[in-house]
């Protein structure tokens, strides 16, 4: 989802903001990325008339249902047959945050909200499912805090598979809010059997201010659950277990659900077949990264954006250097893909959207290769891009950007929210034309074959109905 910490001080329009952040001075331009050849997609739309599509997960119990979360609050069922069911799965608006600020001239964005679903492994026998959504602040969060975000339990109804029993939450996790953005939201099982939830750093910007920890920030804090990915056994304990080979569950002093740490805000994540995960984390300034995450693992945030040094005091000037460790003297590790915000460089963007290793049937040449996206390339218009990107023998990454079928100019010319997989590995991209969660402009769409690999924009025959 979008970084956020401009538009929160943002008081003018916002094609003032955008322009004010293309004539940063001082951003570097970077190495510029091999792009090589620029592919073809095309876009299947499956279902439409969301508010904002952030998620979608599927139960692997044969009935070959999609479930979309829509940002607030509600969980719809697309059948096997593609059709969206009228009454939504589940509805946890009372249970939430209002969403929905107003920067003036009638623009509304969040970063809050329902963010995440998953389903328990054996969700076909025990109908156990998890979400993760950003609830009010209750009388025990200080006051200057913003919200909560909760991770709970439900189950499915007793006497409707097709809705929740909206009386059988369980609380697992309330993680105080500071600020509004920076949420992360993305929960998912690992082929361990155990839960991984991402959680932003708390908000605001720089990782610091209230509800950070002065002079090192909630990244590099192990304390605090803030700028993590964790890890819990939701089989076990009250109301959760913690995994024998959790990497700090030992260590005095820090989180024992903590599985890694040094991220920013980890907007979706993903494991490809192998066990693999994809950390989708994104940036502040001047770059967007994705990282390979294991146990226990720093990711630099904030000594670090992306590969480049981070200053608190002058954010879009990054220092000669900085500690290659962190406090413990474990190693920070690079990201696999990092692109910029600013200048010619291609690809570029403002907020890496995390995907999903490609393996899906329709296209052969995508096979193995991590396709993810970024929101747009600026706030005041639905430019968002879709990338893929391909493991070279040396085992570094090459990320190049997929032309869509159809899309004027090649681009798909929506802001891009959210991957999701089915239970064959068939891909789907979550769209939205509005800047925030307004409207019903949500989509979701196939992501299929083109009619030829090649970047030619005059066809105009895609993005068509699934």
């Amino acid at each position: 989802m979008v970084d956020s910490d401009l538009g929160m001080a943002r008081h003018l329009s916002l094609v003032a903001a955008s322009t004010a952040l293309l004539t940063v001075s001082g951003c570097p331009e970077g190495t510029p990325l091999p792009t090589g050849p620029v592919d073809r997609i095309a876009l299947h739309l499956v279902a439409d008339g969301f508010v904002a599509p952030v998620g979608m997960a599927a139960p692997y119990d044969g009935t070959g249902r999609l479930f979309i979360l829509d940002q607030i609050g509600l969980v719809y069922i697309l059948d096997e047959t593609g059709e969206r069911l009228d009454e939504p799965f589940l509805d946890l608006r009372s249970r939430m945050v209002d969403i929905g600020i107003d920067f003036g001239d009638g623009d509304f964005f969040d970063e809050r909200g329902l963010l995440g679903l998953a389903f328990h492994p054996d969700f076909a026998v025990n109908g156990r499912f998890f979400v993760f959504y950003t609830a009010p602040k209750d009388e025990d969060d200080p006051e200057e805090f913003d919200s909560e975000n909760h991770v709970s339990e439900f189950r499915v109804s007793a006497d409707n598979a097709n809705r929740a029993d909206e009386d059988s939450e369980r609380l697992l996790l309330e993680i105080d809010k500071p600020q509004f953005n920076h949420n992360g939201g993305q929960i998912a099982f690992g082929p361990d059997g155990f839960l991984y939830i991402s959680v932003g750093d708390g908000g605001a910007a720089n990782d610091e201010g209230t509800g950070h920890t002065e002079g090192i920030g909630n990244g590099q804090d192990k304390s605090t659950f803030h700028g993590k990915i964790l890890r819990i056994d939701v089989d076990s304990g009250d109301p959760y277990g913690i995994p024998d080979n959790n990497p700090f569950r030992n260590q005095e002093g820090a989180r024992p659900e903590i599985y890694a740490l040094g991220m920013r805000n980890p907007w979706r994540f993903s494991f490809a077949s192998d066990g693999r995960l994809f950390v989708a984390d994104v940036g502040q300034d001047l770059y967007e990264e994705v990282d390979m995450v294991t146990r226990g693992g720093n990711y630099g945030w904030r000594i670090r954006e992306a590969t480049w040094c981070f200053d608190t005091a002058d954010p879009s000037t990054p220092p000669a250097s900085c500690p290659a460790v962190d406090a413990d003297g474990d190693p920070l590790i690079d990201p696999i893909l990092e692109y910029p915000h600013f200048g010619e460089v291609q690809p570029r963007g403002i907020a890496v959207t995390g995907g999903y290793v490609y393996a899906g049937e329709p296209i052969p040449g995508l096979q193995g290769e991590y396709v993810f996206g970024d929101w747009s390339t600026g706030f005041d218009r639905p430019d968002g891009s879709i990338y893929a990107a391909a493991e070279q023998d040396d085992g570094s990454w090459i990320m190049r950007e997929l032309a869509v079928e159809g899309g004027e100019d090649g681009r798909i010319n929506k802001f891009v929210l959210s991957f999701g997989v089915d239970t064959e590995g068939e891909l789907y991209v979550l769209t939205s034309a509005n800047f925030g969660p307004t409207g019903t402009t949500g989509e979701v769409w196939h992501v299929g074959e083109a009619s030829s690999s090649h970047a030619d924009t005059n066809n105009t025959d895609a993005m068509d109905r699934y």
